[in-house]
């Protein structure tokens, strides 16, 4: 798994289109529909805290959870300037370790598929059912198989924003259902730029995984929709939702 060190200082500015303010009404509404609307909440792999910020905005208690240190400390910086205060834990998602219960769980934008596999994966929803209380809802999200064959796929990204460039060229390796992703950065300093590498792998997991993590981990699946919004998964949906709630 990436630590993001280097891909934390350009995260913000390569994913503004990221419509956040959606995504956290549609939460805050899935949330509520199961009787929760306050307490607190963990974003576990927060990134840089864009969305825990929005959540503590809305009435959460926010733990936000990293493995990337730098992340994290963007987290920080976004919080202090919005005014709310966020407990920020550096802490991979397998080996979570709380204080206590939370009322709800997310993870959000492709944090799920950076687990190394399905082991990874049990492990991490073992740990996030471990925490969260009995009837409290877990909201994640993960690429679905056409993102990482079609959109993904063998294909090569240019981003251009003015004094950082970003090169994006992905491997799809259907035969173990991954991804790897190369990403060069380009970042103007005076004069010159200078470069930054990060390379990941993306893990693909069908929706039999998913469903036997979380039964595992004492959850069952509520609803399945495709993307932040309230509509069914379709077949060129890039994103699955999936809601699910711990067993009481």
């Amino acid at each position: 798994m990436s630590y993001y060190g280097n891909f934390a200082a350009f995260y913000d500015a390569f994913t503004d289109d990221v419509d956040r303010a959606s995504m956290a009404a549609f939460i805050a509404e899935k949330l509520k529909q199961n009787g929760i609307s306050g307490g607190i909440l963990l974003d576990a792999g927060c990134g840089t805290g864009g969305l825990s910020v929005l959540c503590a905005q809305m009435g959460f208690d926010v733990i936000g959870t990293d493995i990337s240190p730098e992340m994290l400390q963007k987290a920080r910086e976004r919080a202090q300037q919005a005014g709310v205060q966020l407990l920020l834990l550096n802490q991979p998602l397998e080996e979570l370790d709380l204080y206590g219960t939370v009322r709800a769980a997310i993870c959000t934008l492709d944090t799920v598929n950076h687990l190394t596999g399905e082991q990874s994966l049990r492990q991490a929803f073992a740990r996030i059912g471990l925490f969260l209380e009995p009837g409290g809802v877990f909201l994640f999200d993960c690429n679905t198989y056409y993102k990482h064959s079609q959109v993904l796929g063998d294909n090569a990204y240019i981003y251009d924003l003015g004094d950082t460039y970003c090169g994006w060229q992905n491997t799809f390796y259907p035969e173990d259902n991954t991804t790897d992703v190369d990403l060069t950065f380009f970042d103007r300093q005076g004069g010159s730029f200078a470069r930054y590498d990060e390379s990941f792998t993306q893990y693909y997991f069908t929706p039999q995984q998913l469903e036997s993590a979380l039964a595992a981990a004492g959850m069952r699946v509520l609803q399945v929709c495709g993307g932040y919004r309230d509509q069914p998964l379709q077949k060129d949906s890039q994103r699955a939702v999936y809601i699910a709630s711990k067993e009481r």
